[in-house]
């Protein structure tokens, strides 16, 4: 799925310290989605951040590691798995989601929460090292990847 990063309601960064973006799909693009079991995901996620982002990676083209949860959002919220120094509102995000963690489950109280988004993050960054998950842009992947580092959508 891909689309320009939105803000929501800042309660992922505010009250969990876990900060999300917003990705807003439309049917069109993804019509897939609707019949997808609400939950956590793992995947993986490129940015086109603007040339004036502080700190940029070395290549355009990079990828990052992500949790995706859908379900009790109108939008997916996407976790990337990267210290980022500031906030990219509207900048193009790709998510290329790979497999499921776990069903969204109701919690008593935000620490119990944020215990399971911690195991979440743990398991999408093991997940992704192993060679079966990485992107063969990386030159040990099996994973087709090349999508997400298309520099245009002409480009597909």
């Amino acid at each position: 799925m891909e689309g320009k990063v939105i803000r929501g309601f800042g309660r992922g960064s505010r009250e969990l310290g876990i900060p999300t973006a917003n990705l807003p799909v439309d049917d069109n693009s993804t019509p897939w989605l609707a019949d997808v079991k609400s939950g956590v995901y793992f995947g993986w996620a490129s940015l086109r951040l603007p040339s004036s982002y502080p700190n940029q990676p070395p290549t355009k083209s990079s990828s990052s590691t992500t949790t995706v949860a859908t379900g009790f959002s109108v939008y997916p919220m996407v976790h990337v798995l990267h210290d980022f120094e500031a906030d990219f509102y509207g900048v193009e995000m790709r998510v290329l989601i790979t497999g499921f963690i776990r069903e969204m489950g109701g919690y008593a109280g935000v620490d119990e929460l944020i215990e399971d988004i911690k195991v979440d993050c743990d398991v999408a960054r093991k997940s992704l090292d192993r060679e079966a998950w990485a992107l063969r842009e990386t030159g040990k992947g099996m994973l087709d990847g090349s999508w997400l580092l298309r520099e245009t959508a002409e480009a597909e």
